[in-house]
């Protein structure tokens, strides 16, 4: 059979990982990969074309309940208490109710321009810890959700096992979360039978206070486990890192570097609390820092050490964790912001005189995000997927911006939406602002809601 003649698109401005290139060429073969670049020729896409943005921190079914944890409680509120109001909420949900969720989440993510998602799994039973008949039920309804939004996904089931560094028992709201080692490594197994060229497996070890270090080294050394990538909650808050220090006599993060060989198929999630040596190792490390700062904002977590981060030539992403906000622009700018507001300083992420910030902080996302996702994303190169966005020629905002300031204005000129057309592998999810299943979608989301809110 000969071969398929590919899809010819062309851009006024595309970016490559060489920065911009003018009047390109992209072919686009009938696998969704991008199967060249050439001068321009075929359908225009647009002025400008940036890959799309991987998503590498997502709780989808947590979407419902943004809004609903901003009221003061009897005590001061923190992340725990914060998490005792999400444990409630999480015990209304079934498999049904989460694939409408996560549905409507990630219509909203590829509007947004997020074309990958790492989804952090951890309800995986009944809500008194029963496994449901088909145990994966949880993770088919997220791998369903996210085949009618049309996003790419990264499935990372977690492992949890106990309530906290002293190895307490799971709580009876933690009781749907957790494993042991057998079970867990079995739903592993059963979830790769689902990988496709939208669908990878990974590994997720919940934290250090829920994952003993006896349980990680068994799940580390599992051949199934050798070739994936492996995600982890660390360091995220000041009692997380005095409860490791207690237990384990050194901090979550050096800890986990001496007692695991952490590479680039790594992505610690948060990270926040950093001291300087232990900065410095993971930038050597060559590991993800995933960074959500709205959540982290959100939460009250604290300000991870960007500025010596990035000197230290540390790779970073970005996700949406709690998805009180839904947009990689946010997270973005509010990296930044927080930055700005803790040191009274601007352009922290541009580290050298005349350096941009958009033009840091974009590329150093789309790699990040593309190394947690363990797909061939982030990049318009031969090979990758055809993951792209397409931003609004006609947008005020844009108007006179060249290559030097189209990232930065991206970032930093306001709330009005920007990407115009999505394309995850080769395929139009997005036209002109509107996603292809949205209404229907959303009808069943908010019937969803409904009957969650009525009991």
């Amino acid at each position: 059979m000969a071969d398929s003649i590919p899809t010819r698109y062309s851009a006024d401005r595309l970016w490559t990982p060489h920065g911009w290139t003018r009047d390109a060429g992209l072919l686009v073969d009938d696998r969704g990969q991008v199967a060249g670049l050439a001068p321009a020729e075929g359908e225009r896409l647009g002025h400008w074309v940036l890959p799309g943005m991987p998503n590498l921190h997502s709780h989808a079914f947590q979407r419902a309940m943004a809004g609903l944890a901003e009221r003061k409680g009897k005590s001061d509120d923190s992340f725990w208490t914060w998490r005792e109001t999400m444990y409630a909420f999480a015990s209304t949900i079934g498999p049904d109710e989460l694939q409408a969720i996560a549905a409507q989440l990630y219509v909203e993510m590829v509007r947004a321009g997020y074309t990958q998602v790492c989804e952090f799994h951890y309800l995986h039973h009944q809500p008194d810890g029963t496994p449901y008949a088909q145990p994966e039920a949880m993770s088919l309804a997220l791998i369903e959700a996210a085949r009618e939004a049309g996003i790419a996904l990264t499935l990372l089931p977690v492992l949890y096992m106990t309530g906290g560094f002293d190895g307490r028992p799971l709580t009876p709201r933690q009781r749907r979360f957790g494993h042991d080692v057998p079970s867990y490594l079995r739903l592993l197994e059963t979830l790769r039978g689902h990988q496709s060229e939208r669908v990878r497996v990974g590994i997720a070890l919940h934290s250090l206070r829920a994952v003993p270090e006896e349980a990680m080294q068994l799940v580390l050394a599992n051949d199934a486990s050798k070739d994936c990538p492996v995600h982890i909650h660390i360091a995220e808050q000041i009692g997380e890192v005095q409860d490791c220090l207690a237990t384990r006599g050194a901090r979550p993060v050096e800890w986990l570097l001496d007692h695991a060989e952490v590479d680039a198929r790594w992505t610690l999630v948060h990270a926040t609390h950093l001291s300087a040596h232990e900065t410095s190792r993971v930038a050597r490390s060559g590991a993800v820092a995933g960074l959500c700062p709205t959540t982290e904002a959100n939460l009250g977590d604290g300000l991870f050490p960007l500025a010596d981060y990035l000197d230290a030539h540390g790779t970073l992403g970005i996700g949406s964790d709690s998805h009180i906000s839904v947009s990689p622009v946010e997270e973005l700018r509010w990296l930044e912001y927080g930055q700005r507001l803790s040191t009274r300083h601007r352009n922290i992420a541009a580290r050298h005189q005349g350096d941009s910030v958009g033009d840091t902080l974009w590329p150093a996302a789309l790699r990040g995000g593309a190394l947690a996702s363990g797909m061939p994303v982030g990049e318009l190169r031969i090979g990758a997927r055809a993951d792209l966005l397409v931003l609004d020629d006609r947008a005020p905002l844009l108007a006179a911006r060249d290559e030097a300031s189209v990232l930065d204005s991206l970032l930093f000129a306001g709330n009005v939406p920007l990407v115009r057309d999505v394309m995850v592998g080769g395929e139009w999810i997005v036209r002109d602002f509107a996603h292809r299943d949205e209404d229907r979608i959303a009808a069943r989301y908010r019937s969803t809601m409904q009957r969650l809110a009525q009991g």
